[in-house]
């Protein structure tokens, strides 16, 4: 069991970040929440509230924000990952030192590293190589949900069970039930490439396209995800788990998901540029699209969802042309290329 009164280090204070942060000191645990704006970490240790990323919720007096980050990893046995992959390895870096090999590394960001193609997990493994043990959090939920403390459920993952478990034990309540997995690289795939099919869905929305066509994107949208998870050693059942259908869904038909806003938009026949410059928070998704069609490439995946969302993304394609190109696409059979189910 975990210990009831664990000092806690989140890395983020976004809307995920904080509202983990609130979950946590519910359960009765101090947490140093590392907030990387430092005007935003005065008005919160002001206001008691993280007006922009989470407005309307109060911070109890065991969240102490913080702009040091040092400060927040220090001496810690558990440390939450929670910033925007693209900036993952070089904070790791700037406190790497600082960070006990003994302590338990969470991740709970979703993303794959453009330069290198790497899920979190592996960038955590490169960049902190005396680490002892990590995990990672991911499923279906959005901040402002879990902050409500409506009913929830997600994975934790890791390779030991064990591990697992202690995850599970440090974040489950009577409104959020975890579940383990042993699969840390099919949560973290599932988890990252939702957001690309999310903007694919957003964009047929945005076309008024319809509910067959939503439908048709989920599915084989997950069908695509499902090919390269299982390309890089992932277990195919892990995607018609939380992490992956259910993550996937709720990522593709909630007025909460960023990266279906961002779809949306460009169906509507806004530009990237503008979407992304009136966003205060990030959508994964449109760095993770660069990853996801490398990774295509790298094996030889057909992923035409994808490809097509890359290209109305970063080579400027009309939304209207692709989703006619995606209906031109030669038919296989349904499983075909997913390694275990074929």
């Amino acid at each position: 069991m975990v210990n009831p009164s664990l000092a806690i280090g989140i890395i983020g204070g976004g809307s995920w970040g904080t509202a983990l942060s609130l979950l946590l000191a519910r359960k009765g645990h101090r947490v140093d929440l590392w907030v990387y704006e430092k005007d935003l970490c005065d008005a919160m240790k002001r206001e008691r509230e993280n007006r922009i990323y989470l407005p309307g919720f109060q911070l109890s007096d065991t969240i102490h924000p913080s702009s040091s980050l040092q400060e927040v990893v220090a001496n810690k046995k558990i440390i939450l990952v929670v910033v925007p992959t693209h900036v993952l390895r070089s904070t790791l870096s700037a406190v790497k030192t600082s960070i006990d090999p003994d302590c338990l590394i969470i991740n709970a960001s979703k993303g794959i590293e453009n330069e290198s193609l790497l899920p979190i997990h592996k960038i955590i493994e490169e960049t902190l190589p005396d680490l002892d043990s990590q995990a990672v959090l991911s499923g279906p939920t959005f901040a402002r949900e879990v902050a409500q403390e409506n009913p929830s459920a997600i994975v934790a993952a890791a390779q030991k069970q064990e591990t697992a478990e202690r995850v599970q034990d440090l974040f489950n309540t009577d409104k959020l039930k975890v579940f383990t997995s042993t699969d840390m690289m099919g949560v973290e795939i599932g988890g990252a490439l939702k957001n690309v099919i999310a903007i694919a869905t957003g964009i047929s929305d945005g076309l008024q396209l319809g509910f067959n066509t939503r439908a048709a994107i989920i599915n084989r949208g997950l069908v695509e995800i499902t090919r390269i998870g299982t390309a890089m050693g992932a277990k195919p059942e892990t995607f018609s788990g939380l992490s992956g259908m259910g993550d996937l869904v709720l990522t593709c038909t909630g007025d909460l998901s960023r990266n279906r806003t961002v779809g949306l938009k460009l169906g509507q026949g806004m530009k990237l540029n503008e979407i992304t410059d009136s966003m205060k928070m990030v959508a994964e998704g449109v760095r993770t699209v660069t990853s996801a069609y490398q990774l295509k490439n790298k094996f030889d995946i057909q992923a035409s969802i994808i490809e097509e969302t890359y290209r109305v993304l970063h080579e400027g394609k009309a939304p209207h042309a692709a989703m006619k190109d995606l209906m031109s696409v030669e038919i296989t059979s349904e499983f075909t290329g997913i390694k275990g189910l074929e």
